[in-house]
């Protein structure tokens, strides 16, 4: 099994599942600013040209919710509750809100404060938070309500659904996200950061994908 990836919070999701439910895999960072996502074998792959991709044998799976869906099925795990069509349901609405909802919302943050400055390409821009900041504090309140009384997300228990709605805001304070006025959002996601694989999900030795797939 070959999981390619950046170092962004997509791939995190999937990096992270994977040391959490100890799975061996052959994980390969690709060089983004090298135009590793852009190459002719690795477009085939993934004709979307982003990350994380999955190959197994036949399988050539892309989108971070499918591959983690996958893995779990593969290991057995019920962060993806394959045997319960209600479960699967819950999860697949949290999943869906983080894709339609949340995400748009923090992701201008971590990209002004965290991508630029990883990347070097310029000083973060306030008008792109400003013009978020409406959806940020209406789908805060949203899950802040959600979250009260529940250490997770769906289910009662740690699911593909934390991770995917995590991802984006994991450094939410160095992002600078006014999370502040949102304790259960607060205690959730510092919650999660207790999880070894969540806090450090990076590959320690990471292969090289020019020596892999040119």
């Amino acid at each position: 099994m070959q999981i390619y990836w950046i170092k962004a919070q997509a791939p995190r999701r999937v990096l992270a599942l994977v040391k959490h439910l100890g799975i061996e895999a052959q994980c390969i960072e690709l060089d983004l600013m090298g135009g590793g996502l852009k190459t002719p074998a690795y477009t085939a792959l993934n004709p979307n040209r982003k990350a994380p991709t999955l190959v197994h044998g036949d399988t050539v799976l892309w989108e971070s919710s499918a591959i983690m869906a996958y893995l779990c099925i593969k290991h057995g795990s019920d962060m993806w509750p394959a045997r319960d069509p209600a479960e699967q349901v819950e999860v697949l609405r949290w999943l869906s809100w983080n894709d339609q909802h949340w995400a748009s919302a923090v992701a201008p943050f971590y990209f002004e404060h965290v991508v630029k400055a990883t990347f070097h390409i310029g000083e973060p821009d306030e008008a792109e938070m400003t013009a978020v900041m409406p959806d940020l504090k209406k789908f805060a309140a949203v899950l802040n309500q959600h979250l009260e009384g529940r250490p997770f997300v769906a289910c009662h228990r740690l699911t593909i659904a934390d991770f995917q709605l995590a991802s984006m805001a994991c450094e939410w304070r160095r992002s600078q996200m006014p999370l502040g006025d949102y304790p259960n959002v607060v205690r959730w996601l510092d919650g999660l950061m207790q999880l070894p694989a969540w806090a450090d999900p990076w590959p320690a030795a990471a292969a090289k994908k020019e020596g892999a797939l040119a």
